[in-house]
């Protein structure tokens, strides 16, 4: 019995520039929230005080930028593209909070490759892809440029 497991995720040489892969959805609940403020130690009021919030221009508690960028790594790995061929994440440029994500609010993560390089190692290569994370109504709400290393699709066997 082999260890390994079918590989679903793409291969370096599957993505092509201009590619657009879209996510599955997923909605953000005060728990998320709340959750994220007791791991991270942020209790900020902006994200855990109603009373306060109902003197901000949001109304009620937004959730954490960076909550919402790890769910945007959890709707990367939704999609299926990293499994078994990530190697690793190799840098976030340019990320912006452009509008707040409440509880009851739906995301998904739609990103474009825009970079495609080999490496001096031929077994592997480097994706940019151009991501935003959307919600329900279309409009973005987070953005970045994520760099990550994959697996080249193996040779085969002769």
């Amino acid at each position: 019995m082999s260890n390994e497991h079918p590989v679903r995720g793409l291969y370096f040489d599957d993505f092509e520039l201009g590619q657009e892969i879209v996510s599955p959805a997923r909605t953000v609940t005060s728990t998320d929230i709340v959750n994220f403020a007791c791991l991270s130690g942020d209790f900020n009021e902006v994200h855990t005080n109603f009373e306060y919030c109902k003197t901000t221009p949001f109304g009620e508690p937004i959730a954490h930028g960076p909550l919402v960028y790890a769910i945007m790594g959890g709707l990367q790995y939704a999609s299926g593209i990293n499994d078994g061929t990530l190697l690793g994440l190799l840098g976030i440029d340019n990320w912006r909070m452009i509008g707040p994500v409440k509880h009851g609010d739906t995301v998904r993560l739609v990103q474009t490759v825009v970079e495609k390089k080999e490496t001096s190692k031929p077994d592997r290569g480097v994706i940019s892809f151009q991501r935003q994370c959307v919600n329900q109504h279309g409009v973005a709400v987070q953005e970045m440029k994520a760099t990550l290393m994959y697996k080249r699709r193996p040779a085969k066997a002769a």
